[in-house]
């Protein structure tokens, strides 16, 4: 089975940040596979990535970058293929220069662009989950398990609440 999905990364140090990707893509038993690009450091190849990454099997691309942040938009570029941007905090200003990289892309280069940092690499490993199960009716299950059982735990917690606030 090939992987559908690429995680890239500007850096080995986001690679903590980019492993929640990862986490919820296995849960989910999504094939990936995983890399690091720079933008600045390795355009051509970032290039040359995004160029094939569609006839490799791919079908969504997730690129996490912090500071300057230009490896979302660097993929989206090169490729047809829907591509979420993970702006991640590198910098002193906690990732909303990343943010603002990913986040501001020209009209006719779209970016799907999640949460700075652990919480966004969560949501886009799930937002590539859904993308994917738009034509896998296996994958629409586990969704609406996974998204069930996220309502329960809720409701569950507001059940202890109350309970202690009744005492």
């Amino acid at each position: 089975m090939k992987e559908l999905v690429s995680i890239v990364m500007g850096s080995d140090s986001d690679l903590e940040t980019m492993q929640e990707c990862a986490n919820v893509l296995r849960d989910f038993g999504v094939r990936f596979d995983m890399q690091v690009l720079s933008a600045h450091r390795t355009p051509m190849l970032v290039s040359d990535f995004a160029t094939r990454a569609q006839k490799k099997g791919r079908r969504v691309i997730i690129a996490g970058a912090g500071g300057a942040a230009h490896l979302a938009g660097a993929v989206a570029a090169n490729t047809i293929l829907p591509v979420i941007g993970v702006p991640l905090a590198a910098t002193q200003l906690s990732g909303f220069d990343a943010l603002l990289a990913t986040v501001q892309m020209p009209a006719g280069v779209p970016v799907a662009t999640v949460a700075v940092g652990i919480p966004g690499a969560r949501n886009a490993g799930l937002l590539a989950v859904q993308i994917l199960a738009l034509s896998d009716s296996k994958l629409t299950a586990k969704l609406k398990k996974y998204k069930d059982a996220m309502a329960q735990n809720c409701q569950d917690k507001n059940k202890k609440l109350q309970a202690k606030i009744r005492k």
